[in-house]
This record gives structure tokens, C-alpha cells and sequence, in this order.
């Protein structure tokens, strides 16, 4: 398994949706606002891996 690089597309209530960008065909999918930093925000991009999230630039 390797990290992949996201970006916050939208938030609604308790949950952010992230994009995968190192891949093209990637569907959107839903991930609690708990388990990313405190810091995210629509535009954020992340790198996960299994499961934790960091901020990049």
C-alpha cells in the first residue's frame, strides 16, 4: 500500500469529500472530519496513508 494525494472538494456537516489527484479515474468519496487535521478546509490537499492524513503543500 502507498499514500495518495487528495484534495477537500466540499464539506457537509461531519464529513469531507476527497478527490484523489494521482489518478485520473478516482470517484469521490466521503471521510469524517475527525480523522483530518484541524486545519482542512475546501481546496486542503492531503496525503493518506492507511487511514491518517497530513496536510501538503
Amino acid at each position: 500500500m502507498e499514500p495518495h494525494d487528495y484534495i477537500v472538494t466540499e464539506i457537509g456537516g461531519d464529513y469531507a469529500y476527497l478527490q484523489q489527484t494521482d489518478t485520473a479515474d478516482a470517484e469521490p468519496f466521503q471521510v469524517a472530519l475527525a480523522l483530518l487535521p484541524p486545519e482542512t478546509d475546501i481546496g486542503t490537499k492531503l496525503r493518506g496513508f492507511m487511514g491518517m492524513f497530513e496536510v501538503i503543500d
